[in-house]
């Protein structure tokens, strides 16, 4: 397993990081349970959750399959780096308008409590902030996010889901206030998916911010989904609309991995690790196999003329501007030379 450091900060994590969004919809809790071990077994030490996640409301079941595993001893706890996230409808009872999707001080004091219960832990690693939430002013905010820290609650705050102006005034709040401010955003980042170039990602390298995205994969699409539904595989509604509508695009990506004689997960993976700004991609793998083949990305260097490739079949925000003149210059898709010069 390789390591970074979590931004700016001194924290040591993996450079994958194991989602835990199936815990409970698609995984019993010994099937959880079995994996996140095999994960520490691995050397993954950085696991990412939510409050919402089991989409139980107000329930937090993927968190109390964490909790219990947490419970379960041999220094589990000790041994992970926990993130999890506030801003969800968590009102398990309809008139606590409190706990309504949002951000408040009072909402951030009571979740932060809530999960530390569900979690069986004294102190959460990674506390992020799930989605802006606008009417909520910066001074409010940070006050709540000071006290937990103070108490011992909270080691670091992140975000999730913001725009590069909303970090940009998120961190010159906190330094008003002698604050470290946010250490991590966590977007959605991919091939397919590569918005976050124009103006988060140059953001969180000014600020020192790791960025974590989720969906490198773009729920499976750049797995080699192509491949496996032509040969029979059935695939949801929606799955079968996104290879429908990327099939050129994906045809021309999946003979490019077989080129490199690499599955299309890892290298799809080991693209978004490429970018400098990135910390550690979260992954969810179903079995185990796709966990433990998941460190092949790591080993993945892609050179020069791979990356033109790739900026052919996925352009992003800005794309080549005429066949056969992809870039590897990461600049090209920043702002404002993404749009002007």
């Amino acid at each position: 397993m390789q390591y970074t450091t979590l931004g700016r900060t001194g924290l040591k994590v993996s450079r994958l990081c194991l989602g835990t969004m199936n815990y409970g919809p698609h995984a019993t809790e010994a099937e959880s349970h079995a994996q996140m071990d095999k994960a520490i077994e691995l050397g993954i030490n950085f696991f990412d959750t939510a409050d919402v996640y089991g989409w139980k409301k107000g329930e937090g079941v993927t968190e109390q399959i964490v909790g219990s595993w947490f419970a379960s001893g041999g220094r589990r706890r000790e041994r992970t780096i926990i993130a999890t996230k506030v801003h969800g409808d968590m009102d398990l009872d309809p008139s606590d308008i409190t706990m309504k999707r949002g951000i408040s001080a009072v909402k951030i004091r009571r979740a932060c409590d809530e999960s530390l219960r569900r979690l069986r832990t004294d102190y959460i690693d990674l506390y992020q902030m799930h989605h802006i939430w606008r009417p909520a002013h910066w001074d409010e905010i940070w006050q709540a996010f000071e006290t937990l820290v103070q108490q011992g609650k909270v080691i670091y705050v992140g975000s999730s889901n913001f725009a590069g102006w909303h970090i940009a005034t998120a961190q010159a709040f906190a330094k008003q206030r002698n604050f470290l401010g946010l250490v991590s955003e966590q977007s959605k980042y991919s091939l397919l998916t590569r918005n976050i170039e124009q103006e988060v990602l140059p953001a969180c390298q000014h600020y020192g911010l790791g960025v974590i995205p989720w969906s490198p994969l773009e729920g499976g699409t750049l797995g080699g989904a192509l491949e496996k539904f032509d040969k029979g595989r059935r695939a949801g509604e929606q799955a079968q609309q996104r290879l429908n509508k990327y099939r050129p695009q994906l045809e021309k990506w999946e003979q490019l991995c077989r080129d490199l004689g690499e599955k299309p997960a890892d290298v799809a993976l080991a693209w978004v690790l490429h970018h400098p700004a990135i910390t550690a991609p979260i992954i969810g793998p179903r079995t185990m196999d796709q966990l433990t083949g998941s460190l092949r990305a790591l080993e993945i260097k892609l050179d020069e003329a791979t990356l033109k490739k790739l900026d052919q079949i996925f352009p992003g925000t800005n794309g080549p501007k005429e066949e056969g003149a992809g870039t590897a210059d990461l600049k090209k898709y920043e702002a404002p030379e993404a749009y002007a010069w």
